[in-house]
C-alpha cells in the first residue's frame, strides 16, 4: 500500500520504467493535474506519453466551465496528440479512483484507491493512498465506462454535462485570510462577493510600470527574447500567504472575458505568476486587452488609459482562480 510520494510512486516512476500510456478513472479531476503530470513527464525526463481520462462524478455534480475549457484546451492545443478527456454522462456517477500503465501496448501495472486526478490528492496537503491491483481487470473497469461517457471535445458535450459558473462552487471561508492579513476585495459582481480575494498592482513600489519586467520582461532585444514574454510580479504580502499554491503546482485561472491560462509561480519566494509552457501568453493577454499591438513595449499610460493598473484574483479552490481586469 502506497501513502507517500503518490506522483512520484504512481505517475512517474512507470514512465521511467517504459511505461507510455495510462488510463485514468477519477471521480474528480483538475486540468492543472494533468498539464502537471504530462509537463512533468515532457520537461524532466524528456519523454511522451499517452493519457486517457475519464471523470466519474459529471452526472451527479457537472463541471466547472473553467475545467471544462482547459480540459479542451489541452486535448486541441497542448498535448493533442497525447491526452484524451472524457466525461462519464450516465448514472450512476463513479467515485472510483483507477490508474493502469501499459508499455509498448502490453498491460504494465495497475493502482487504486483514493486519490483523484487532483494536485491537492497527490501532494503532502492530503493523506491519500493508493494500492497496486491487477491490471487487466483495471483496464476492463476502464472500458466498461467508455459507453457512458462523452469526449470533453464533442460539439454536444454542453447538452450532456450540466457546466457550472465557477464562483457557484462551494467557497472557501474567508475568515480564513482575515487571519492572514490579506486585503479582502469587495467585488461588484454578486457571484464572487463571497470569494477570498487579493488586488495585485502591475506597477512597482514605486508606482512605475517596469520596462524590462513584470509585463514587460521580453523587452530584452539583446537576450533574443520573444517581446511578448511577462509575468505578474506578485509582493510579499501575498506570496508570503498561502493564497496562490506554492511553486511548482499548476492552477487554472479563467479570466473576466472568458480566457482560461495555466499558471503557476516561478522566481525567487514565488513572487512570479507565469505560464511555464509558454511565457508569452500573459503578454500576449494583457497587450490584446490594452489594444496594443504584439511585442509592444506596455507603458504606465497604456494601463491609465485602459481604465486600471491593478488586476483581481478570486480563488474559486486550491486549483482554479478567477483573475478581473475588466
Amino acid at each position: 500500500m502506497l501513502t507517500e510520494n503518490l506522483f512520484e510512486k504512481v505517475l512517474i516512476e512507470p514512465v521511467r520504467e517504459g511505461a507510455d500510456e495510462i488510463y485514468i478513472v477519477s471521480g474528480y479531476a483538475s486540468a492543472a493535474m494533468a498539464f502537471h503530470h504530462l509537463n512533468t513527464i515532457r520537461r524532466n525526463l524528456k519523454k511522451s506519453i499517452k493519457a486517457n481520462l475519464i471523470i466519474g462524478m459529471c452526472p451527479s455534480d457537472g463541471l466547472s466551465i473553467s475545467n471544462h475549457r482547459a480540459f479542451q484546451q489541452l486535448v486541441s492545443e497542448e498535448f493533442p496528440e497525447q491526452f484524451v478527456c472524457s466525461y462519464l454522462i450516465n448514472e450512476p456517477s463513479v467515485h472510483s479512483k483507477v490508474y493502469v500503465w501499459k508499455k509498448r501496448n502490453e498491460l504494465f501495472s495497475g493502482f487504486l484507491g483514493s486519490a483523484n486526478y487532483t494536485q491537492n490528492a497527490f501532494s503532502k496537503g492530503q493523506r491519500e493512498l493508493l494500492d497496486s491491483c491487477d491490471p487487466e481487470q483495471a483496464l476492463s473497469y476502464f472500458e466498461k465506462l467508455i459507453g457512458d461517457s462523452i469526449y470533453c471535445t464533442h460539439s454536444e458535450v454542453e447538452n450532456y454535462v450540466e457546466l457550472y459558473n465557477d464562483t457557484c462552487y462551494p467557497r472557501i471561508k474567508r475568515e480564513r485570510f482575515k487571519e492572514q492579513g490579506l486585503e479582502l476585495i469587495t467585488s461588484i459582481r454578486p457571484d464572487l462577493a463571497d470569494l477570498p480575494a487579493v488586488r495585485v498592482s502591475l506597477l512597482d513600489n514605486k508606482g512605475n510600470l517596469a520596462s524590462r519586467s513584470g509585463l514587460n520582461w521580453g523587452q530584452r532585444p539583446e537576450l533574443k527574447r520573444e517581446p511578448n514574454q511577462a509575468y505578474i510580479r506578485l509582493t510579499a504580502s501575498i506570496y508570503k500567504t498561502n493564497f496562490f499554491p506554492p511553486r511548482g503546482v499548476h492552477f487554472t485561472v479563467l479570466t473576466d472575458d472568458n480566457k482560461v491560462l495555466i499558471c503557476t509561480r516561478a522566481q525567487e519566494n514565488g513572487k512570479a505568476i507565469e505560464t511555464p509552457h509558454n511565457n508569452s501568453l500573459i503578454g500576449e493577454y494583457f497587450r490584446h486587452r490594452l489594444g496594443l499591438p504584439s511585442g509592444k513595449p506596455v507603458t504606465k499610460g497604456d494601463l491609465i488609459r485602459y481604465g486600471r493598473t491593478d488586476i483581481e484574483f478570486y480563488k474559486i479552490d486550491d486549483e482554479t482562480y478567477f483573475m478581473n481586469f475588466a
